[in-house]
């Protein structure tokens, strides 16, 4: 059965109970994260993972509470590893490739700390004792840049990307889907409602979706614009006919437990599926 992680499931406003976007699929063996946000590497532990454990990473787009936690997560997959995990592949739009090549390339912000990792005798001596051989390879990451479409495959699963619409032209956003023989997964990153998306998530077996605010406080202060609220991710849903609805992106008007039970009963008036207002650190199952 797959397992969804919730790491990040706030914005880029901190509050007590969340912050920035991260998740984690496990399906037959494999862990793919989505988003990388803030503090995603610590939480990564909290829920019970390493991140040698984490082959795959997809960016949804490259908003800071979406991605600030990359270059922490590199340096600590790498520095955690002993050189016989498996290479990681990092999927996004643009500028995916540019940020991992500045962060770990010969040139990049962090080649002083991967340096002196790779050649003093102290962080040699962990690196062996850890149970790696020397000399220590510096970090070696596979990074593309994608567009909407089928973007990878294995033989447990295969993701496809859509266009999300909300930061165009500033910024590419992209829609998930996760299919395999234990269910159909969609995270649709940051977005407005829009088709794209709708198409994308047809008949899945869970959505996670954006819900940045009650709609009508939204729709009153000007903030839906490329943003979904309540009745606009319940309506998405309700649309693509999707069996469950995971409400993640939440900023601090919905993380009070008076807003969720508002919001719950205003949401399923419109959609007849289950609805979740997701907590970070808990594990969802399809």
């Amino acid at each position: 059965m797959a397992k969804i992680h919730i790491l990040g499931g706030g914005t880029p406003t901190p509050t007590v109970s969340r912050f920035g976007s991260s998740y984690v699929v496990e399906i037959g063996g494999d862990y793919i994260m989505v988003d990388c946000g803030p503090a995603t590497t610590q939480k990564l532990v909290k829920v019970g993972l390493w991140p040698t454990t984490i082959d795959y990473l997809f960016f949804t787009h490259h908003h800071f509470d979406h991605d600030v936690d990359y270059p922490c997560f590199l340096l600590c997959r790498w520095d955690q590893s002993v050189g016989k995990e498996n290479v990681l592949k990092v999927f996004g739009p643009k500028p995916t490739r540019k940020l991992t090549e500045g962060i770990i390339g010969d040139e990049g912000l962090f080649y002083h700390d991967i340096n002196a990792r790779i050649n003093h005798p102290a962080s040699q001596k962990v690196f062996v004792n850890r149970g790696g051989s020397l000399p220590r390879k510096a970090p070696h990451v596979l990074a593309y840049d994608i567009e909407p479409g089928k973007v990878f495959s294995t033989p447990n699963w295969e993701i496809t990307a859509s266009i999300a619409e909300h930061a165009q032209p500033y910024l590419d956003c992209l829609a998930y889907r996760i299919d395999s023989r234990e269910g159909s997964i969609v995270f649709t990153g940051d977005t407005r409602p829009c088709a794209s998306v709708v198409k994308l998530a047809e008949n899945a077996d869970i959505m996670f979706c954006m819900c940045w605010d009650h709609q009508e406080i939204m729709d009153e202060n000007g903030e839906s614009i490329g943003q979904t609220g309540t009745l606009g991710a319940a309506q998405m849903a309700q649309n693509a006919n999707v069996k469950k609805l995971v409400l993640v992106h939440m900023g601090p008007n919905l993380s009070h437990k008076d807003s969720e039970f508002k919001g719950i009963n205003e949401m399923a008036k419109i959609y007849d599926g289950d609805i979740v207002f997701s907590e970070e650190l808990i594990s969802i199952e399809i």
